[in-house]
């Protein structure tokens, strides 16, 4: 059985003040270009559907004209929703769609949708598991586990959530999830969460052939091959411009043999980061060796700083969406509160430095905890 892993599409998203729905329709096409070459037995979507809960209406638009086409081709779509998705969304005419082989993952309410797929080998098990907090589960199974257990941690939550699934070991089983599997490594885009408390120990996953995961932007296997990232299909921060992006393809035989192809993709419009100072990248042999349509970040390394030099800059690079500094005075001065260093960083460690900042002295453990605790409480609670 052939299986097409694809994740965190994040139709709709902004970069820097730059949408990217065009670039995102056109890297959705060369997908659909690939599934007719490949003839997957079903397309998994694993999480960030969309960048927002509640997308603008061209994001609807094109998410929508993609999963029609998928259907046109009599191809089973497996999504679910993440942690940028709105599960009722998401999940709305779920019913109606599985007429058109479209599967979506309903609202978490203590059981999980399966899609069975034969081939010659037998049945394969494809759960549904949408992205899930302690409170969401909680919640759900609030008379079971009243007094059995505290579900406390997102590890007790998957832990949970996967022991109700009741899953029979002797069949093949994959599981479609959007969590942050611990050791996994993080990039600029993605949403951080205070001191790694929703990691998942890979451990937990033990009774699937394959994981096909969400939540973390870079291509990347977690603890063994078959429990795995696909990440975006398009770079989504400066820090991922190294990357080549792509999307997984998995073939299933008997139980325990699984092979794994990752497939390129090339956007329309790549990601770079370019340096020197302002004469030298302004020079035509230095534009004319690169395509002046990517998204650009640019340092400049003149010691002077260059008047209107973004506005001038998008004259040789019209989607210039960063510039910075390099030089002596740069070196010198740290500065503080930086926009990119601040995307980079929790709520915790922003609230850390405040108060160090405030208090000339670090919080305590005690301190620590009770930050961490109360910010928790605000991300589950919806206000963060």
């Amino acid at each position: 059985m052939k299986l097409m892993h694809l994740s965190d599409l994040h139709i709709g998203k902004r970069i820097h003040g730059f949408s990217m729905v065009e670039d995102q329709t056109y890297i959705l096409q060369q997908i659909l270009q690939i599934v007719k070459e490949q003839h997957p037995d079903a397309v998994l979507i694993a999480g960030d559907l969309y960048d927002k809960g509640i997308p603008p209406i061209e994001a609807v638009q094109v998410f929508d004209k993609f999963l029609t086409r998928l259907a046109d081709l009599n191809i089973p779509v497996i999504a679910i929703s993440g942690n940028h998705d709105s599960p009722e969304r998401i999940s709305f005419g779920a019913d109606l769609l599985k007429g058109r082989n479209v599967y979506l993952s309903p609202v978490y309410n203590g059981r999980v949708s399966t899609v069975t797929l034969k081939d010659s080998y037998g049945l394969v098990n494809i759960y549904l598991l949408p992205f899930l907090k302690p409170a969401t589960v909680r919640h759900a199974l609030e008379e079971k586990y009243r007094t059995e257990e505290e579900i406390d941690s997102y590890q007790k939550a998957l832990e949970i959530a996967i022991r109700e699934m009741n899953i029979d070991k002797k069949k093949r089983n994959v599981l479609v999830a959007h969590q942050f599997v611990a050791g996994a490594k993080q990039c600029e885009s993605e949403e951080l969460q205070i001191g790694g408390i929703d990691q998942i120990s890979v451990e937990t996953f033990e009774d699937f052939d394959y994981v096909a995961l969400g939540h973390l932007h870079s291509p990347q296997k977690v603890g063994r091959d078959t429990v795995r990232y696909c990440g975006t299909p398009l770079k989504y921060s400066f820090s991922e411009v190294n990357q080549q992006k792509s999307v997984t393809l998995v073939e299933l035989s008997e139980k325990g043999k699984v092979e794994i192809t990752a497939i390129p993709l090339q956007p329309l419009r790549d990601m770079r980061k370019i340096k020197g100072t302002y004469l030298e990248i302004t020079s035509k042999p230095f534009y004319e060796s690169i395509n002046q349509q990517d998204y650009i970040y640019v340092t400049l390394t003149d010691e002077e700083d260059v008047p209107d030099g973004l506005q001038k800059l998008r004259l040789f690079y019209p989607n210039l969406m960063c510039m910075d500094y390099d030089n002596r005075r740069t070196q010198s001065v740290q500065e503080v509160g930086a926009t990119e260093e601040v995307e980079q960083k929790s709520e915790m460690e922003l609230f850390e430095e405040l108060f160090e900042l405030q208090n000339n002295q670090p919080m305590s453990e005690v301190q620590k905890d009770f930050t961490k605790n109360l910010i928790e409480k605000l991300r589950e609670g919806g206000n963060l």
